[in-house]
């Protein structure tokens, strides 16, 4: 083979050599055009110039968070608290922050902290819409290995993750949903205390709930010493467990750390919620299943002594019969009796019930879910409370044509991802159990089918949560299904018409629930109510009674609300 000529062009040699000796002619004016416009592209007008902007991609930041931006930047020096009321961004603010502290240059490594169901969430929107080379955490060796980590806080505090967290300081921390670090006694707030960090942002939509000594904590956390010692808090701030004294002094000290956006300030106008109720009347044959287990379970129930495992699995079934006949079949067969040599045997009563399950051949409650969708001709999130039950709607949809696709919590993150971009993309229809409730974001959504209702309201208003946020850019429409004269009827009037779960953007269902002060859950309440009540007439009553109490506690959390509000940040309450 032949050798490939190799030729050296040393024609420039010349000219450098006269441009040396002669100090002159070393560019021309096209080439000063270039330099000029470079220097002019990496000039920083002034400090306050956010450079952060240039960097983004997908949106467009809205005013209070550019705002939030520069005053976390120039007054506070990088370490707030993040405090907007539930929906307006803080997840955009922080990522404005940080990608800001990253373009100047004064941030190389950086640690962002929060609930596991969330990291994905933050993962995909750092390197999405910021450009920000985040990973989530999986295995002990990546502390090591990666300079932006997003992790789940219950991890990070567990040997060996904690000892590899504490050896290394980080530029950035960001922790959210950090009201659970309210109280310095816990662990997490422990572990935060000890994390070695330049810059830090606390993110709460509730920075105080029950005692002004959580807001100090959190404080503590960022600027120790800022509010004084403890004891000298409690002594010049503290009148009662939710009452300041000194108002004006300890909200101007707050208002150093702290920053809170509310949609009272006009900063933006949410979507409206369309809701509608859907009545469904059950087959004779499925009216005939639902009347055997209801009183198959009520005699249980009362034989059995009211205890509270019998209790959760009685009121199931008969939740499990209001969704499907696929989400009672399995439950139904868990209440095998053994017989003797080790064989199964059905009870009577068992075998009376499967008799009935098995003669449902149509279930309305799909039927009505594949006509709504078919009328709907847009992207729908159908949520359901049983896995069966979602076999059976998936099913049921591909046999009508109708693309879907499933969500659980038994996904792995990459299967999940999977699952949204199809949804996003291509399938019509995201048949969704409660995991789809919480960390992900589906504003090119407008449609939610209830298809079974959480008895939490909790639950419920994260499932809303998921569509109707920020970012949405049309009203959202909210179907309930309610089999009528049954349970599900009774939760659906519950959280519908007496108490509004629907329509308004309680934010802080949480801290009603936490005064109600109920001596179980709200979701055994219910379950308690519906077997001991005698009649339909006296569950509504119940119902009602428990509602009502509900709404009372409301009013009173919105008093101790107006009240904070002023203090957090001196405006009055709207």
């Amino acid at each position: 083979m032949d050798s490939v000529p190799i030729r050296m062009d040393r024609r420039w040699l010349n000219d450098f050599q006269r441009h040396i000796e002669e100090d002159s002619g070393w560019t021309t004016w096209e080439r000063f055009k270039l330099a000029l416009e470079a220097a002019d592209l990496q000039r920083v007008p002034d400090f306050n110039t956010l450079r952060c902007l240039e960097h983004i991609m997908g949106f467009t930041p809205l005013p209070h968070q550019i705002e939030t931006t520069h005053r976390v930047l120039e007054e506070m020096r990088g370490r707030a608290i993040l405090a907007d009321e539930v929906g307006l961004g803080k997840t955009i603010e922080a990522g404005l922050i940080l990608k800001e502290y990253m373009v100047r240059g004064t941030v190389k490594n950086a640690l962002i902290l929060v609930p596991s169901s969330l990291v994905l969430q933050w993962t995909r929107e750092l390197n999405q819409k910021f450009q920000i080379p985040a990973v989530a955490q999986k295995k002990e060796w990546m502390w090591d290995q990666y300079d932006i980590l997003v992790a789940s806080i219950d991890t990070a505090k567990r040997e060996p993750h904690r000892s590899k967290v504490l050896s290394r300081h980080y530029d950035f921390l960001i922790v959210d949903e950090a009201h659970k670090l309210k109280n310095r006694r816990t662990k997490n707030w422990q572990f935060i205390n000890e994390v070695k960090k330049k810059y830090a942002l606390l993110l709460t939509a509730t920075p105080v709930q029950n005692d002004l000594h959580e807001l100090y904590n959190l404080v503590t956390l960022l600027k120790p010493g800022h509010l004084g010692q403890h004891a000298a808090f409690s002594s010049n701030y503290v009148a009662g467990k939710r009452k300041p004294k000194n108002e004006d002094q300890l909200k101007e000290e707050v208002q150093r750390v702290m920053i809170r956006n509310k949609r009272s300030d006009g900063h933006i106008v949410f979507t409206k919620r369309n809701v509608q109720t859907i009545p469904i009347t059950l087959s004779p044959a499925e009216r005939a299943l639902y009347d055997g287990v209801s009183q198959f379970v009520r005699e249980q129930y009362q034989n059995g002594g009211g205890n509270l495992k019998s209790l959760l699995s009685l009121i199931t079934l008969q939740r499990e019969v209001c969704s499907s006949r696929d989400a009672a079949f399995l439950t139904l067969f868990k209440l095998f009796k053994r017989g003797e040599a080790g064989k199964e045997t059905l009870s009577p009563e068992v075998t009376s019930l499967v008799e009935l399950l098995r003669s449902v051949e149509s279930q309305s409650k799909v039927e009505e879910a594949i006509r709504l969708i078919r009328s709907i001709d847009d992207k729908v999130i159908i949520f359901t409370e049983y896995r069966a039950t979602q076999d059976l709607l998936l099913r049921s949809l591909s046999a009508q044509g109708i693309y879907a696709v499933p969500y659980r919590g038994g996904f792995a993150r990459n299967k999940k991802d999977w699952m949204m971009e199809l949804f996003r993309n291509r399938a019509q229809v995201m048949v969704a159990t409660e995991a789809g409730g919480e960390g992900i974001n589906l504003q090119f959504c407008h449609h939610i089918i209830n298809y079974d209702l959480p008895w939490n309201p909790m639950r419920v208003e994260q499932r809303i949560g998921r569509v109707h946020r920020l970012g949405q850019t049309h009203d959202v429409s909210i179907y309930n299904f309610a089999t009528r004269e049954t349970i599900e009827e009774h939760i659906v009037w519950l959280l519908h018409e007496k108490i509004d779960m629907f329509r308004s953007v309680i934010g802080e269902v949480e801290t009603i629930l936490e005064q109600m002060e109920l001596e179980e859950d709200v979701e055994q309440n219910l379950m308690r109510i519906m077997l001991e009540s005698q009649d339909d007439e006296e569950v509504k009553k119940r119902l009602s009674q428990l509602g009502d109490r509900f709404t009372s506690t409301q009013r009173e959390v919105q008093v101790e609300t107006d009240r904070r509000e002023v203090l957090l940040d001196g405006t009055q309450p709207s």
